[in-house]
């Protein structure tokens, strides 16, 4: 199919970012270019017939979601900043739509789970290998604590790299150097770059992507290929302590327990917590930079919450948290509520839903039958990855995120993959389903402020 090579560039240049580290890239509009490719394969592929449009359940949702982002910001503060606002939505939407029509086989799905685990392992080993870098003086280019470059010279603190060739009122870091010029934050908490700069966002990524090895180990199992995952599910724990990330410990926790439960039932539950309990101990900051994060975190819940009730409609618009706050919500489905207002949340949690429940339909459908081996082991694949970032999307600003929209491109291709083999496969919401996950989402501030009053906020 014509749209996969775009779509194989495009996510490996999501995440990998060699714009950003390999010469003569710098200042190239990749990633237009990269979608530019991957929308003309489509079309290709549509008009050659080797692609149908067949959306997916949540394309209804979608498609509603991104007006009412771009409306919630002009009613809140015009159209100012409306150009770049569609671009970014757009972006993602694109993504997400040509990931579900374009891999619309099990060969082509297969091929675009591929790319994700290529690039997520990438970036697992690059920050594998920073985690045992020595520290190095980095220099903070920018206002934000993010933006560092290294200059080389070894340190144990601060104060070691304000002499010798210290550039004249540059503010400097002791921090971790990693391959093509990657650095810590927060004095050694390893990361990537580009839109996985955040330890925190490192984290989520490779622990979600560990079920797509589980799934291709799986289908042809040998001592190469066990050997394989245990070495890369390895890596990925010891990367997430390096991350020190206290969300991305429980995403890999529940990417293990659905696995357990798949297999043990709702007793596997407790066999996943006990399998991440090490990682749970040894991950995540302490002491007071844990409790300063927490309050800043708690902070940030209950600002969002008065925006809420602000604006309970249409929130203060999107993209404008940080407007009224001086951090982000660190909480994506809070996010959603505080920009977006209540139905911009519903939105969002029927796209959530839905990319959810293919995989939980597919697994109902075909768990049981030998046939249907593939389709089975990459549902319950799509299930574990997506329960990890929905887990992990509670502690982060995820709500837009490219990550995020890819797997739930990732779940629509499972079902046009299903439907191509199988098209009697559908996945709808009844009105009590509906009116459930509304509620929900109703019951969720009114949770969140309960939960923040019990702790004296």
């Amino acid at each position: 199919m014509f749209s996969l090579p775009g779509l194989v560039a495009l996510i490996l240049l999501i995440l990998i970012k060699p714009q950003e580290f390999v010469p003569g890239l710098e200042g190239m509009p990749l990633l237009y270019v990269f979608l530019g490719l991957t929308v003309f394969g489509l079309l290709v592929d549509l008009k050659l017939g080797l692609a149908r449009f067949d959306p997916p359940p949540q394309w209804p949702y979608v498609a509603v979601f991104v007006p009412w982002c771009l409306l919630s910001q002009v009613l809140n503060v015009g159209g100012s900043r409306a150009v770049d606002s569609t671009i970014e939505l757009l972006i993602v939407v694109v993504i997400f739509l040509v990931i579900s029509i374009g891999a619309r086989s099990f060969g082509g799905f297969q091929i675009v789970s591929g790319a994700l685990l290529v690039a997520s392992m990438f970036v697992a080993l690059v920050c594998f290998n920073q985690g045992f870098a020595p520290l190095a003086c980095a220099v903070q280019e920018g206002a934000e604590l993010e933006s560092l470059r290294s200059d080389g010279r070894p340190c144990n603190n601060e104060a070691d790299c304000l002499s010798g060739d210290a550039e004249p009122g540059a503010i400097y870091r002791c921090e971790r150097e990693g391959l093509f010029g990657t650095v810590s934050v927060g004095r050694g908490r390893v990361r990537y770059r580009g839109v996985l700069k955040d330890p925190n966002e490192v984290a989520l990524t490779i622990a979600a992507a560990l079920p797509l090895l589980v799934a291709r180990v799986s289908r042809k199992r040998s001592i190469g290929t066990m050997s394989q995952l245990f070495v890369m599910a390895i890596v990925i724990a010891v990367t997430i302590v390096f991350t020190q990330s206290r969300g991305g410990t429980l995403v890999f926790m529940a990417v293990l327990g659905v696995y357990c439960v798949k297999q043990f039932g709702l007793k596997g539950a407790l066999a996943g917590g006990l399998m991440g309990l090490p990682l749970l101990l040894l991950g995540g900051r302490s002491g007071d930079e844990a409790n300063a994060s927490a309050d800043e975190r708690t902070e940030a819940l209950i600002e969002g919450l008065q925006m809420l009730r602000s604006n309970p409609v249409y929130g203060v618009g999107y993209g404008q948290f940080t407007e009224h706050h001086t951090l982000t919500a660190h909480n994506s489905y809070l996010l959603a509520l505080a920009e977006l207002g209540l139905p911009g949340f519903v939105m969002f949690a029927f796209i959530l839903y839905l990319s959810i429940k293919i995989p939980v339909q597919a697994l109902r459908k075909y768990s049981a039958n030998n046939e249907a081996r593939v389709a089975a082991a990459w549902a319950l694949a799509i299930l574990a990855s997506l329960s990890g970032v929905a887990v992990g999307s509670f502690f982060l600003s995820f709500t837009y995120h490219q990550v995020l929209w890819i797997y739930f491109g990732m779940s629509g291709a499972l079902y046009a993959a299903i439907r191509r083999h199988d098209p009697t496969f559908e996945v709808k919401t009844g009105l009590l389903e509906k009116a459930l996950i509304a509620s929900v989402c109703v019951l969720f501030p009114i949770a969140l402020r309960v939960f923040l009053l019990s702790k004296g906020h």
